[in-house]
């Protein structure tokens, strides 16, 4: 079954790549930063930057926006809803919202790669209400219930 993706690009945005693979097994598309002046992302701030990119992705499909490790690693730089969701019925551009976990400032430039992109099925349900739910072995055990 072949599924059409589509993707355009703003008026300011045309220079950019368009997201892309950057090996062979990569999950994830780089996305890039649509600024026109360098952005100065302050520590523990947040701000919301653009990718110059719209999609439309058939029903069924979303696109998570996620964190690049690199980023994060090296400069404390994540995103504040992460992974952020697109839903297939979406068409305004793109933005990434950033925060800066890092202990000094982090610049970003035109072109700069912000985040990636991830592009997954998924299934919707409908819900069966029930007076209990099965029993299981972990029952209503989380949050660090298996230990550290």
């Amino acid at each position: 079954m072949e599924k059409n993706f589509y993707i355009t690009r703003t008026d300011d945005a045309k220079d950019l790549p368009l997201p892309q693979y950057m090996s062979e097994g990569a999950a994830g598309m780089d996305l890039y930063a649509n600024i026109h002046e360098d952005i100065l992302v302050r520590r523990g701030e947040i701000k919301l930057i653009p990718t110059g990119i719209k999609i439309a992705l058939p029903e069924g499909y979303e696109a998570q926006i996620r964190p690049r490790s690199g980023l994060a690693l090296k400069n404390g730089i994540t995103l504040v809803n992460t992974p952020g969701t697109v839903d297939s019925d979406y068409r305004g551009e793109i933005g990434v919202i950033l925060i800066n976990h890092g202990v000094t400032g982090f610049l970003i430039k035109r072109g700069d790669r912000i985040a990636q992109m991830v592009i997954n099925k998924y299934e919707k349900i409908e819900w069966t209400e029930c007076e209990n739910l099965d029993e299981t072995k972990r029952a209503d055990g989380g949050f660090g219930h298996s230990g550290i």
